[in-house]
């Protein structure tokens, strides 16, 4: 393998404590800046993001924090609402995220330093992955450890309930197929399933177990991507394989991490159309992994850190 795979951080942004998660919105937020969010043992910071390679004014990367929200708990997840836009007057933020302690919740904010925030309860088992409905954001989904997928909507309500066999992993709603939504489950399965008759109408089975995590491709929906066990049905990581993510900007390219390790996590990303990985990262106890909505660059979190990595292609 070339050593030019092996890359440092293209740009890192200083945090207070160890991230947990790193989450961009997907969305257009109606400003030249990307939202990002992070989570810590107790909060969630909430910033826009701006990098050279969108304005040569920037030096690198420009991380403004605009709320930081008091989580009280350790946060494990964080979904985007389609709805948060920086150009409203108020400006108008929205996202959940799910906690150690099995709850969800539900924040919203106008940044003007309160927020309100609802309390989503049912699960009675880590809950490993959650979205919002991709067009309008009034309804949330989740998987957990519980083995179900449930759907959730903005009063904190749960309407429908799905039964898996075992624990959930992932969750997508694709903005161009809202009426179904990708499970996967840690016994190798994907499921998609009909929300109006609320069945199973396809499955992949991987072959292996256990499964860790699985996406669906934004920008082709016949495009489908998961780790099992150590790799991606390609040898990768030398230890498990935690996240698998599709980049939003090109269908080809996705990123795979390690589990957090004690002294580093691998991040390796793939292109189709190359046997090996194009590029090879490596953060101090990376954790979480998002790609940017517009450009062929991801993050990471870390130990008071967040990477990012810019692909070159």
């Amino acid at each position: 393998m070339p050593d030019d795979t092996v890359r440092s951080a293209n740009y890192t942004v200083p945090c207070d404590d160890y991230v947990h998660v790193v989450e961009f919105s997907p969305y257009n937020c109606g400003s030249p800046a990307s939202l990002l969010a992070y989570g810590g043992s107790q909060y969630v910071v909430v910033g826009t993001c701006r990098f050279k390679e969108e304005d040569t004014e920037v030096d690198g990367v420009e991380f403004n924090s605009l709320q930081v929200f008091l989580h009280g708990v350790r946060v494990e997840c964080i979904a985007w609402s389609p709805e948060s836009r920086l150009d409203k007057i108020p400006v108008f933020i929205r996202f959940c995220t799910a906690a150690v302690d099995h709850k969800i919740r539900l924040w919203t904010s106008e940044l003007q330093n309160s927020c309100d925030v609802k309390v989503l309860e049912g699960h009675t088992s880590y809950i490993n992955h959650l979205v919002f409905e991709p067009a309008e954001g009034k309804q949330i989904a989740s998987v957990s450890d519980d083995h179900t997928c449930r759907l959730w909507d903005l009063d904190g309500n749960e309407t429908t309930s799905f039964r898996l066999r075992s624990p959930g992993m992932s969750i997508c709603w694709h903005p161009e197929d809202l009426c179904k939504l990708m499970v996967a489950e840690k016994k190798g399965t994907i499921r998609f399933y009909d929300l109006v008759t609320q069945h199973a109408i396809l499955s992949l089975d991987s072959g292996q177990m256990p499964l860790m995590s699985a996406d669906w491709c934004l920008t082709n929906t016949i495009k489908v991507g998961a780790v099992v066990a150590n790799d991606w049905k390609r040898p990768a990581h030398v230890d498990k394989a935690r996240h698998f993510r599709w980049s939003r900007a090109n269908e080809n390219l996705f990123a795979t991490t390690g589990y957090p390790g004690k002294i580093s996590s691998q991040l390796l990303v793939h292109h189709l159309g190359h046997p090996q990985p194009v590029m090879i990262g490596s953060a101090s106890v990376g954790a979480g992994i998002s790609w940017h909505r517009t450009l062929p660059l991801c993050v990471i979190g870390g130990d008071r850190k967040l990477f990012f990595w810019m692909t070159e292609m």
